[in-house]
């Protein structure tokens, strides 16, 4: 199964680059739902992130000339950071990746973040509108730093912010939503 697999994504990825219609459709139908939540992640509402799906899905069409396939899971690996990539130009160009306020003067609520086992009995629907819900800079360092798994000096460099103002924005996210968990435990 997992030659099958390979040969496939591999024969996938040069039929794409070929301009095959066939297999761009066969692409567009395995990947769209995965590159989907992906762009949820990051944008928050449902038809923002079917644009940056549609954007995300022209670049990589636009992009297959320099994709090199490397094994199984490459491909899934490669339009996963154009469509992160994707997503995170479309925060620049609205320049909503500024510093949020921070409210130095006012701590968080103090909740303690959730045992793993308490947040596994929280519906995956539910724990993804937590994250949609963040202010869009605490969302978006929270995806790359949790999710992804860059540093903060990567995201920094990303995201044209400093390194403490990732951090800053990585603990009030967290804190945000152990907070929201925590709500939802106990009214649940």
């Amino acid at each position: 199964m997992n030659q099958r697999m390979e040969f496939d994504e591999r024969k996938l990825a040069d039929g794409c680059r070929d301009g095959d219609a066939a297999a761009r459709k066969e692409f567009y139908d395995r990947y769209a739902a995965r590159l989907m939540a992906v762009c949820l992640r990051y944008a928050g509402d449902r038809a923002t992130a079917e644009d940056l799906l549609h954007d995300a899905f022209l670049k990589l069409f636009g992009a297959f000339d320099r994709f090199a396939y490397r094994g199984p899971g490459s491909l899934r690996a490669w339009m996963e950071r154009v469509t992160v990539n994707v997503a995170l130009e479309w925060l620049r160009t609205r320049n909503r990746l500024g510093c949020l306020p921070l409210d130095e003067g006012r701590a968080l609520p103090d909740a303690a973040e959730p045992e793993p086992a308490e947040v596994s009995r929280i519906p995956r629907e539910v724990l993804l509108r937590f994250v949609s819900e963040l202010p869009e800079g605490y969302r978006a360092v929270f995806n790359l730093y949790c999710i992804e798994g860059y540093s903060h000096r990567d995201i920094a460099r990303m995201l044209g912010i400093n390194e403490k103002s990732s951090s800053s924005q990585l603990f009030r996210a967290r804190g945000l939503l152990a907070r929201k968990i925590r709500e939802y435990l106990e009214s649940n």
